[in-house]
């Protein structure tokens, strides 16, 4: 082993909260209190002092929150962060050489020790700090300084009494904490981050809403038609409004009623099957409206403190305009054709997957992100995320974290009906918010206990539970 004398004497250990060993990031809500515990602790029976160092965005100096030990050298500490974005934060602890003085000292004194060396020892600790104590402050350390050393006509206890009163003075030892000896300090490395969510993101009721169903029997509702519906919407208390696709539907293999085979002159077909010659994921299906049209229902839903999210379906019809443009970009057959979906013994013809792996996955993953980017230009700040777990981990890491450096009120909500394992892999990688087995707890205990992991267990830190009455392909037991 190479010989590293430049160790600190201290040691920061098991900090909590921390996720996968800091491998991820935990999450907060704007003027949440973060308390943080950690181990820390040296050799020897010397003094330590502790903060909690942390930063927000833009901001380019460390704010500190002061750490307390609590028991058998555990520690801790909190502080608040106030705006919204990326936050990294660190533990600092040091070995306190006034603090540890200053208790030996005491002890020494009411033992009725001569304390002659101590004093001069305590004299020129203080000397040391004066370089970190500005100048208008110093004169309460030179003060102290010239009291522990200074002469005296007294008799020799009255002489002691002065000189310990001006080594314990309590403006004494508060001007040391405030600016302490930090040399051979020890930093938690690397540190931890926290992302800091809208209050939105922890709580908020949804409203599923197709605006097509906002039409006459005889004809397709439109933005405009739907507008008209939000100012009940909002009197019901809903805080975002939830649009399915909203683009271009495909006409190959177009499903009918039912999920029918056989689609009807008058049948619209999937919203989920996305894309025709009209165009793709950045296109509005031209019945609906116009792109002024979405811009205005958006402002209008806005006004009445409503957010507008968007269904974020990577999946294309066989009209997509990607399909001819870029069809390196999906599964292909042996017979050449492309793969369509499949979740046997169930067929979606109508529905073509990406390749995540495929040649120029570059290309593929930035046209992806240009789709979040192109809606959140339209005031778009909440994405609805269809079947996340059926896609790369590391897509979504890169894509969530992407997006949020440039824009962090943005929320997505994984649809994850998925295994326990994997739903809490999308959760830390970035998802802000998670569909949960809520829909299938129907008992008080179920209940309770699911309750219980989600706001006791480590889930609490990053896990943020979304409790949908019903979905469009699934009507919850207490409705029926």
């Amino acid at each position: 082993m190479k010989l590293d004398t430049k160790q600190g004497h201290v040691v920061i250990e098991r900090v909590s909260p921390s996720i996968d060993d800091g491998r991820f990031r935990i999450k907060a809500i704007v003027g949440d209190v973060i308390e943080v515990t950690a181990d820390i602790f040296r050799d020897g029976p010397d003094v330590l002092q502790a903060v909690i160092r942390y930063r927000g965005p833009g901001d380019k100096k460390w704010l500190e929150s002061p750490m307390t030990p609590v028991e058998n050298d555990r520690w801790s500490g909190s502080f608040s962060p106030d705006k919204i974005g990326l936050y990294s934060y660190t533990i600092q602890a040091w070995t306190d050489g006034f603090a540890t003085w200053r208790r030996g000292f005491i002890k020494k004194v009411e033992a009725g020790q001569d304390v002659a060396l101590e004093l001069e020892e305590g004299a020129r600790i203080i000397e040391a700090r004066l370089s970190l104590i500005p100048s208008k402050e110093r004169a309460v350390a030179t003060s102290a300084i010239e009291g522990m050393r200074g002469p005296s006509e007294d008799a020799p206890t009255a002489f002691m009494d002065r000189h310990v009163t001006a080594a314990l003075a309590d403006s004494v030892g508060l001007l040391m904490d405030a600016y302490p000896d930090r040399s051979g300090s020890t930093t938690m490395k690397p540190g931890l981050e926290l992302v800091v969510d809208p209050e939105l993101a922890r709580s908020g009721a949804w409203y599923e809403f197709f605006p097509r169903s906002t039409g006459t029997a005889t004809k397709h509702g439109t933005f405009k038609t739907a507008a008209k519906r939000l100012p009940a919407i909002a009197d019901m208390g809903f805080d975002v409004i939830y649009l399915p696709p909203i683009h271009p539907i495909g006409s190959a293999f177009r499903k009918g009623r039912n999920n029918s085979l056989d689609a009807g002159p008058t049948d619209v077909g999937s919203p989920w099957a996305i894309g025709n010659k009209e165009g793709g994921h950045t296109a509005i299906h031209p019945e609906l409206g116009t792109i002024k049209d979405f811009d205005a229902f958006v402002a209008a839903a806005n006004r009445l403190g409503m957010e507008v999210a968007l269904d974020y379906a990577i999946q294309c019809s066989p009209d997509h305009p990607w399909v001819t443009e870029h069809p390196e970009w999906f599964h292909h057959r042996p017979d050449g054709t492309i793969q369509y979906a499949e979740n046997p013994p169930k067929k979606y013809q109508d529905v073509y997957h990406v390749n995540f792996d495929c040649p120029n996955k570059d290309e593929l993953w930035l046209a992806l992100k240009d789709v979040i980017d192109h809606w959140i230009a339209h005031g778009v700040k909440v994405f609805r995320v269809d079947n996340p777990h059926t896609k790369p981990f590391p897509f979504w890491e890169w894509l969530i974290t992407s997006v949020k450096e440039e824009h962090p009120e943005t929320i997505f909500l994984a649809e994850a009906f998925t295994r326990p394992k994997v739903m809490r892999q999308l959760a830390k990688l970035g998802f802000t918010q998670s569909y949960t087995y809520f829909t299938w707890r129907t008992q008080k205990a179920e209940i309770q206990e699911y309750l219980t992991e989600l706001t006791q267990s480590e889930m609490r830190h990053y896990f943020r539970p979304n409790f949908f009455a019903n979905t469009p392909d699934i009507l919850h037991e207490y409705l029926q």
